[in-house]
């Protein structure tokens, strides 16, 4: 380590590849705001090919997309399912079908702009590995066109020496399997509260349903509303906020013979239409000793941002929910990797500018806030904020902080909180122990350095790092000198 700086700058960078493409569904007309579908019109033209040209064309596009996904007609017959009512009962032929599926399909580059904003945790399988080794997964922000922000993965492996390896992320990439949760009484009436809907519409919907309920249950009641009930306007805005509330929770599901690496979560609530960006995760152990993996990250449907939840046991099955609650406004929300006095704990920066800390009993509610830190120092006065989950240390929790200071400079700091009580501050750095180098000055947002969170290794910090919001780096703290600086 630099007798300078407890900071090293070590592994490879990684950059986007716009080669990492899924396959979506794509209806002509509806990727333009206000714009009616074309699907009939293109169905009807599809129909009056040949059969030698729907052969022919069919051909080609085995040989340009085949390599590209995992089973490309596979792709294509479930969007021709998605289809398949405009034709009046008419079935085609398998060719036929395989073809239309193709015209309603179109590629997105998930990396196709950045790859940035990452976050580390131990990864679930730490077999076969040699002395001081340490199995990692990573998630990252990729964007792609539109600015649209998708969660990533990657792993890989840092060695006894703090040297960091990153694995091949593989050929394809899956979107999974969307389907709808079961929701809770109490969190679903939580949220409705949080949004200001009309309690009168809202219970006399819910005290209909089972605790908990499915989604089809709902549609079921909402459908059941006396329709003198639903031509009042604030009755017909509580139920569209039902059901928004509803479409932003969701589970997604993927092979287990693909690669974590191969695996993407892309927006699928209205809340995220926009994107989802900056997942902060965390290995959090809960009561008994029972491990998940949690993640907040920044919901954006274009006008409004707002934290949401991700939970995950084994990165096969993911789980996406809503939270509500004052502290959980605005960007930057970090879980503790555990309970602290028997309530969960997260930094929250929900005034925008300022670093606090505040409690939930179920990880979705967040009622109150501290405010931990003020942006006072030259290098953040604009803004300080965390960059992960605490990570825990004899010492005190330790949270990799940052500031944005002048020209919209960001720099990477240090605080110490107390084990027992988070609130208490116990020390801060005075100046950034990580900013961005010449070489690290330009891209898409220039003079940018970011991390969502670091992972502890030995006597080191192994923190990943976005700089200029368009690449990923690496970078080792050395524990030791890093509390020297801390006071």
């Amino acid at each position: 380590m630099s007798t300078d700086s407890p900071v090293t700058r070590e592994g490879p960078r990684l950059a986007p590849d716009s080669g990492r493409v899924v396959a979506r569904l794509f209806v002509p007309g509806e990727e333009l705001p206000g714009h009616h579908s074309r699907a009939t019109t293109v169905l009807q033209r599809v129909q009056e090919l040949s059969d030698a040209e729907v052969a022919a064309a069919l051909a080609d596009l085995h040989t340009r997309f085949a390599r590209r996904h995992r089973d490309v007609h596979d792709i294509f017959l479930r969007h021709y399912g998605l289809m398949a009512h405009r034709l009046g009962g008419e079935t085609p032929s398998r060719a036929r079908r395989l073809l239309i599926g193709a015209y309603f399909t179109s590629e997105y580059a998930v990396e196709g702009a950045a790859l940035t904003n990452p976050s580390m945790v131990p990864h679930p399988d730490q077999t076969g590995l040699g002395a001081g080794e340490q199995r990692f997964v990573m998630s990252v922000r990729s964007v792609g066109e539109g600015h649209l922000s998708s969660i990533e993965f990657r792993t890989g492996t840092v060695d006894g020496e703090g040297q960091v390896r990153v694995d091949d992320p593989g050929r394809y990439l899956d979107m999974g399997q969307v389907g709808p949760p079961t929701f809770d009484q109490a969190s679903f009436r939580a949220l409705v509260v949080d949004q200001r809907a009309d309690d009168e519409t809202a219970s006399f919907i819910l005290d209909g349903l089972g605790d908990p309920f499915r989604k089809t249950e709902l549609d079921a009641a909402i459908a059941g509303v006396h329709s003198r009930l639903v031509r009042r306007r604030q009755a017909r805005e509580t139920i569209e906020r039902l059901e928004r509330i509803a479409l932003d929770s969701y589970e997604v599901t993927f092979p287990p013979e693909g690669r974590i690496s191969e695996r993407v979560l892309q927006p699928s609530g209205p809340s995220e239409s926009h994107g989802m960006e900056d997942a902060r995760f965390t290995r959090l152990v809960d009561d008994g000793g029972v491990v998940r993996y949690c993640a907040t990250y920044t919901a954006y449907d274009g006008w409004h941002v707002a934290p949401q939840l991700v939970e995950t046991a084994d990165f096969l099955t993911f789980r996406v929910t809503q939270l509500n609650g004052p502290a959980a406004k605005n960007k930057g929300l970090a879980l503790f990797p555990r309970k602290v006095a028997g309530q969960y704990l997260a930094l929250s920066r929900y005034d925008r500018e300022r670093s606090s800390i505040t409690s939930s009993h179920d990880l979705r509610c967040w009622t109150d806030a501290v405010t931990l830190d003020t942006p006072l120092r030259p290098w953040e006065l604009i803004q300080t904020g965390n960059c992960g989950p605490p990570l825990e240390t004899e010492r005190g929790w330790l949270v990799l902080t940052h500031g944005v200071g002048a020209m919209r400079t960001y720099g990477l700091g240090a605080m110490l909180l107390d084990l027992d009580d988070p609130r208490k501050v116990l020390a801060t750095t005075d100046l950034p122990i990580l900013s961005a180098d010449e070489d690290e000055q330009d891209g898409y947002v220039p003079n940018v350095v970011y991390s969502c969170g670091g992972m502890l290794h030995g006597d080191t910090v192994v923190l990943p790092y976005g700089f200029g919001d368009k690449q990923i780096s690496f970078a080792v703290i050395d524990l030791a000198g890093l509390y020297e600086l801390l006071h």
